[in-house]
């Protein structure tokens, strides 16, 4: 489904993503894992027209994006749920699906339903503002919120951070029920053990780099990941 190939971002005169090539199939979990400044978010943003690629080239479903305009991009069906989870506070819980839906012209009803099943916390919440939820419940608006565009590629950076571990686990139960629903996930996340239990396909990111690639399992078993990323 997507296929990055000689990947270079650059900020300023930093070279912060250094040749990177990696592919997401169809209805596959793949992760990118590595430490803070390894250019994961950078390479998630880059997909997305977020960051211009300096070189290399981003193909989705056979067609070159690279540097296409974002709503573009959007339209074609890639999502990003950012770092951070940037929702609108001073927006209730169903302005905000609603702006997700935003290039959409037909009845949202059905895909309503849908996320409200996926978080019934949020249809609990519908008439609630934003800033009010606590913050796994802000992670779950912004996932929906995502949904709410009907991607083919959910792209989600860092979606654990911040949260207390039972929330932890149950963003990860509902990327796998996204899965489920036909959505192709590329994730990418410091909770490596997590991330790696969960995804098909994992790529090792180090200084902009990719170092290793192998299936989730693999990749937990390996010594040197382990001893990197899961403390053991």
């Amino acid at each position: 489904m997507l296929k990055v190939d000689n990947l270079k971002v650059n900020y300023g005169g930093i070279e912060a993503v250094k040749g990177i090539s990696f592919e997401v199939p169809e209805n596959s979990i793949v992760t990118l894992i590595g430490a803070n400044g390894a250019g994961k978010s950078t390479t998630l943003r880059s997909i997305v027209s977020l960051e211009k690629p300096a070189s290399g080239t981003i193909t989705f479903n056979g067609e070159d994006i690279t540097g296409q305009d974002t709503n573009v991009i959007v339209s074609k069906g890639i999502t990003l749920v950012p770092e951070g989870r940037k929702i609108f506070p001073d927006l209730t819980v169903l302005e905000n699906l609603k702006i997700g839906a935003y290039m959409r012209k037909d009845d949202l009803s059905d895909d309503l339903e849908w996320v409200y099943s996926l978080f019934p916390r949020l249809k609990e919440r519908s008439w609630q503002y934003g800033g009010t939820l606590s913050g796994g419940e802000q992670q779950m608006l912004a996932v929906a919120r995502a949904l709410m565009s009907r991607p083919k590629l959910l792209m989600m950076d860092e979606p654990s951070l911040g949260l207390a571990p039972l929330i932890v686990q149950e963003i990860f139960h509902i990327i796998r029920e996204i899965h489920k629903d036909g959505v192709t996930i590329l994730l990418i996340e410091q909770n490596a053990n997590m991330a790696l239990r969960t995804a098909d396909v994992g790529y090792v990111l180090e200084t902009g780099r990719i170092t290793m690639t192998g299936s989730g399992a693999e990749l937990l078993a390996d010594e040197s990941v382990r001893a990197a990323y899961l403390g053991k």
